[in-house]
């Protein structure tokens, strides 16, 4: 059997500490300590389809720190997909509403790598359901 415990893991850390930091007003070591989560080389295809690097990544979180009052995330369907020596394929589905009700369903594609030791994320693909 493949465990991919250290990856789903991850998964649900990182959704709590960036649902914190859209949700509420934070220290800016908490914005630097979660960019430590991202590899330097990250790249992201949004679910509309615009290519976000490393930097972008930050100045999306800059902008939208503290900003989503009300900010919260559902995960559901984990799924490994590949387990490799130096990382791992993972996918989840990620629903997210705010204290407006505003929605969102979406279906992510997570590439991890192990950068000294610790799981990064090394690119992430989203898409919005429709269902």
């Amino acid at each position: 059997m493949t465990d991919y415990t250290q990856y789903f893991d991850e998964v649900i850390q990182a959704h709590v500490a960036i649902e914190q930091w859209l949700a509420e007003e934070r220290d800016l070591s908490e914005l630097e300590q979660l960019l430590t989560r991202f590899s330097p080389q990250f790249s992201m295809v949004s679910p509309l389809g615009r290519v976000l690097d490393f930097e972008a990544l930050n100045e999306l979180f800059l902008l939208a720190g503290g900003k989503k009052l009300g900010f919260r995330i559902e995960l559901s369907e984990l799924r490994g997909i590949a387990l490799y020596d130096g990382g791992a394929v993972v996918s989840y589905r990620e629903q997210q509403t705010d204290a407006t009700g505003l929605h969102s369903d979406r279906r992510s594609t997570v590439v991890f790598e192990q950068l000294d030791g610790k799981v990064v994320w090394r690119h992430l693909h989203e898409t919005f359901c429709k269902e």
